[in-house]
């Protein structure tokens, strides 16, 4: 009896949490007749032209080739930054390193509209406007002084003998760092690499900001204009919204073992 309260319980928090993303799939494959119903119908009615009118008439797959090459080139970049960053880091005496993460855990604290007008005039400067650069480099700005800290501690908590041993067998710095620490931490950076993958996914004030050009937007500024001035069309929203929340999916079942060994990386020995 206690076995089926408990799984009745998961089975409503389950529900509840996926309610939103359930109605939004129903939302996408209604006809633009049954959106507009009072009181709304539960079940869609299976169709897809919602989807057609949101890929292929709004340019929606433009945007989203956009934000895979800005989120994919913000990933890379900001792994292989904070990668270096942390593991000196890591490594350091153990009195320094809390003043030095701390400084650098506060560069991250500014709130992003204090800085857009110094990022609009710097990147306007080096006309990077309306380029995909021109949004990689802030959101690399932005989130390498989160991934360095997350990094430093899982680097932290690896062992030295490791190291110690590769040394011991002739291996250089590099190589060390490169055959023996870098496949023992890969679960720790995938786990960094997915959260900043999923920022610049979803960032819209400096994509709102940075893009202009319609060509160049990003997936969240593509959906924040499809409503129009007097008619809100859900049923596109919804299906864009679909589209757009399937890669984090699928990347996210992909490489959910990554994601759970990254997670508890150092929390046992022996």
């Amino acid at each position: 009896m206690r076995l089926l309260w408990t799984g009745l319980a998961l089975a409503a928090v389950v529900l509840f949490c996926l309610g939103p993303v359930l109605w939004i799939l129903s939302t996408s494959l209604k006809s633009p007749g049954l959106v507009d119903d009072r009181p709304p119908s539960l079940l869609p009615d299976l169709d897809a032209g919602s989807y057609r009118v949101a890929l292929e008439g709004r340019g929606f797959l433009r945007s989203m080739g956009n934000s895979l090459l800005v989120a994919g080139a913000t990933t890379v970049l900001t792994v292989l930054m904070a990668s270096l960053a942390a593991y000196p880091l890591a490594r350091m005496a153990g009195r320094w390193r809390g003043p030095v993460l701390g400084l650098v855990l506060a560069a991250s604290m500014f709130p992003q509209v204090s800085i857009a007008g110094a990022v609009y005039r710097m990147l306007m400067g080096m006309g990077l406007l309306n380029t995909h650069p021109g949004l990689v480099l802030p959101y690399t700005g932005l989130m390498l002084p989160l991934a360095i800290w997350m990094l430093t501690g899982f680097f932290g908590r690896l062992p030295r003998e490791l190291e110690e041993a590769a040394v011991v067998d002739g291996c250089g710095p590099w190589t060390t760092v490169w055959r023996v620490f870098a496949p023992v931490a890969a679960p720790a950076v995938f786990t960094t690499a997915i959260l900043v993958f999923i920022y610049a996914w979803n960032e819209f004030f400096f994509a709102l900001l940075v893009m202009t050009d319609p060509a160049m937007q990003t997936v969240p500024v593509a959906i924040a204009k499809f409503p129009g001035q007097y008619r809100v069309p859900w049923g596109e929203l919804s299906a864009a919204a679909v589209v757009a929340i399937l890669p984090l999916v699928a990347m996210v079942l992909l490489l959910q073992r990554r994601i759970v060994s990254g997670l508890t990386t150092g929390a046992t020995k022996g």
